[in-house]
């Protein structure tokens, strides 16, 4: 649990740091930072359980060992014959592994699956939205996932947003910054300006003054 807390801390320096930094630019034009590169696949990337999330346990022969929970905030479940398995920051096969070897010291030769039901993923790979979103907040990162599916997510922008001076912070690059043009993708339906996101980005939507 120490190291997601340590990666929770770090992910709300960037955003606290770009938030700050980001302050004065209600109003400006795009073309402040470089504009977001329009691919940026993850094809290593790999689903890590985080809390909140429903996993159904399903052990092959015993349903009276199978359950469905949801990890607790700590990021650890309880399931029947093991209790407190840290379970946030693991992969669903990796957590299948540890259960059976619990089990294994009560029962013969357990088969265990885990499914990941609901999706909140870790702290560091979730994508935040702030400022002038309709609704802002964090979502699950999703393989092949683009800016327009999160601004879909969050309800598009509000009245007051100067969509075309967001800019996108992209965590695995240090906290670098580049320029995003939201109000051209979603008001005027330019699918150019749509770009792929990568798990940790932070969106932020200035406000426009005129």
């Amino acid at each position: 649990m120490r190291i997601e807390t340590g990666r929770l801390s770090r992910a709300a320096a960037v955003l606290l740091a770009s938030v700050v930094a980001f302050g004065s630019l209600s109003g400006c034009s795009t073309g402040r930072y470089p504009p977001a590169p329009r691919s940026a696949e993850t094809p290593d990337h790999r689903y890590k359980i985080g809390p909140l999330d429903t996993l159904n346990i399903v052990v092959w022969r015993n349903p009276e060992l199978s359950a469905i929970v949801t990890v607790r905030p700590d990021g650890r479940i309880s399931t029947p014959l093991v209790a407190d398995v840290q379970a946030s920051g693991k992969s669903p096969d990796a957590l299948s592994q540890e259960i059976a070897a619990e089990l294994g010291k009560v029962i013969r030769d357990p088969v265990v699956t885990v499914v990941v039901g609901s999706f909140q993923g870790v702290y560091s790979d979730q994508i935040r939205i702030v400022g002038e979103a309709a609704k802002p907040q964090s979502v699950a990162f999703r393989q092949n996932m683009s800016l327009l599916d999160v601004m879909i997510q969050v309800g598009g922008l509000t009245d007051f947003a100067d969509g075309n001076g967001a800019v996108l912070v992209r965590g695995s690059e240090a906290g670098k910054q580049y320029s995003i043009r939201l109000k051209d993708l979603l008001k005027r339906g330019d699918i150019s300006a749509n770009v792929d996101v990568k798990p940790g980005d932070i969106i932020i939507v200035p406000q426009s003054w005129f």
